[in-house]
């Protein structure tokens, strides 16, 4: 993986000496990111901004919500999905370039309080019928198909258990019409301290964040034979600047990756 990172700012790095304008572009720079990289991607860009006095104009969502934004013809430039699927169809379909693997991610379980469990136990509580089990919203956001994907797997160990999940899946987050977090908060410790659910599918980042906000709550890490990794997707838009290369090649940088591993995140391209 690191060499694909390095192939890639080579790459890129020798496009932008053919073709970028010899003076830093005026425009600011439109990233588009996943929901779970807010904290992560605010860094980066204040972080990008800060060196090259390029402007970033942000917008965090869904990934498969932002991709439709796209596709309708919203302005992007930069595209760091919370999957390869998103960004990959644009590429496909020839508004962006090949997309490049930059980050991963991995699910935990997000537990009330009162909700004893621990990670071999887990499987059997989110069976328990007195048990809400809550995720974001599947096709809209990653993170709901990635929990779809962990309830696939408990078939392997309980017979009947991905029917009993997938219909009692709470689908709270992440859709067009799910009821947003207050302003400033994390959306997944607001979920919890609402009541909502008493267990939470969601990134192992997104939950280090809720807690962050609600001490009480409890991370649980799903045992192996449910775990489901995330592979993050970056790809940049047919007709993008040569600033915003320039942030994609940052994003993938070593300073990128620092900040993204700082944040919980597997970062592929991080020194060592």
């Amino acid at each position: 993986m690191r060499r694909t990172l390095a192939a890639t700012v080579l790459a890129v790095s020798a496009t932008l000496a053919l073709c970028s304008p010899s003076m830093a572009d005026t425009a600011p720079v439109h990233l588009h990111a996943a929901g779970s990289l807010k904290s992560a991607m605010t860094d980066i860009a204040d972080a990008f901004a800060e060196a090259s006095g390029t402007k970033v104009e942000r917008a965090f969502g869904p990934s498969g919500l932002l991709r439709e934004r796209i596709e309708g013809g919203e302005k992007a430039e930069v595209f760091a999905s919370a999957n390869m699927a998103h960004p990959r169809r644009l590429a496909e379909a020839g508004k962006a370039a090949p997309v490049v693997l930059f980050a991963r991610n991995r699910l935990c379980a997000l537990v009330q309080p009162q909700v004893e469990t621990d990670s071999d136990g887990l499987l059997a509580t989110m069976l328990r019928e007195d048990i809400r089990v809550g995720t974001s919203t599947p096709k809209a956001d990653p993170s709901g198909d990635y929990a779809f994907q962990a309830f696939d797997k408990a078939e392997t160990v309980t017979a009947g258990a991905t029917e009993t999940l997938k219909a009692k899946a709470l689908q709270l987050t992440g859709g067009k019409d799910s009821e947003p977090a207050p302003e400033g908060r994390n959306p997944y410790g607001w979920v919890m301290e609402s009541g909502k659910a008493d267990i939470f599918l969601t990134y192992c980042t997104n939950a280090l964040l809720a807690r962050q906000e609600v001490e009480a709550l409890r991370i649980v890490h799903l045992p192996s034979a449910l775990a489901v990794g995330a592979d993050y997707g970056l790809t940049v838009m047919d007709g993008a600047s040569g600033d915003a290369w320039k942030l994609a090649l940052y994003i993938l940088s070593p300073a990128g990756q620092e900040i993204l591993a700082d944040y919980g995140f597997d970062a592929p391209g991080k020194l060592d």
